[in-house]
């Protein structure tokens, strides 16, 4: 699991073919400490598996699976990406609970400055913005941003100076494309509220009148 906490920015040494996926090499702008072969590492938002791990160096391979969903496939060398190492228990929480698997591709649809402060809209596949709610949270290449407002297929941040400095968000423009991740809770109440009782005419389980007795609705 992530946080959205981005650590720093990471450039792309080299990307070569293998068997249906990609092998990265990929320099981080900070020293990975106590470094430990296999750890996950967040690239862009994408979950990948760190190896081969030296200083600042390590090598990832991007699935079929990773390379279909995200854009990492569009990376070419000397390309910024956005790192975050995987959240240890004793770490702040200082985003959202960030799985690592990204939803769908999104892409800049607006860029507005309002003083210091930049509101970024991007569009989504319209089956994933139920997922995405008014004040709610979403990563966008892995950094964890509260959602100022959303509609069909739409939706905006606004992005404070110290993201743009420590992100690769700086690098984007109309019509760049992006790693979305919806809040993972939503999904999981989504599949709670639709599974079907475990009995057969059996009035158990997880529904809107059940949430609503327990106070949750």
């Amino acid at each position: 699991m992530f946080t959205g906490i981005i650590q720093g920015r990471g450039k792309l040494l080299s990307r070569r073919s293998t068997k249906g996926g990609l092998a990265f090499e990929v320099e981080a702008d900070f020293e990975i400490s106590e470094p430990q072969e296999g750890e996950s590492i967040a690239v862009s938002g994408a979950c990948l598996t760190a190896y081969n791990i030296h200083g600042k160096r390590f090598m990832a391979d991007v699935s079929p699976e990773s390379l279909s969903r995200t854009t990492l496939g569009k990376l070419a060398a000397n390309g910024m990406v956005n790192l975050e190492r995987a959240l240890r228990l004793s770490d702040r929480l200082g985003g959202h609970l960030v799985s690592g698997h990204i939803d769908c591709i999104g892409r800049v649809s607006g860029i507005k400055k309002q003083g210091e402060f930049t509101v970024w809209s991007f569009s989504v596949p319209e089956e994933q913005d139920r997922y995405i709610v008014e004040k709610g949270s979403i990563a966008i290449d892995g950094i964890s941003l509260t959602v100022n407002s959303c509609s069909r297929g739409t939706f905006s941040v606004s992005i404070i100076p110290h993201t743009m400095d420590v992100t690769t968000l700086g690098t984007l423009r109309n019509g760049s494309v992006v790693n979305i991740e919806v809040d993972i809770i939503g999904k999981y109440i989504e599949k709670l509220l639709s599974a079907k009782p475990a009995l057969a005419g059996s009035s158990s389980g997880i529904n809107s009148a059940f949430l609503a007795e327990s106070g949750y609705l």
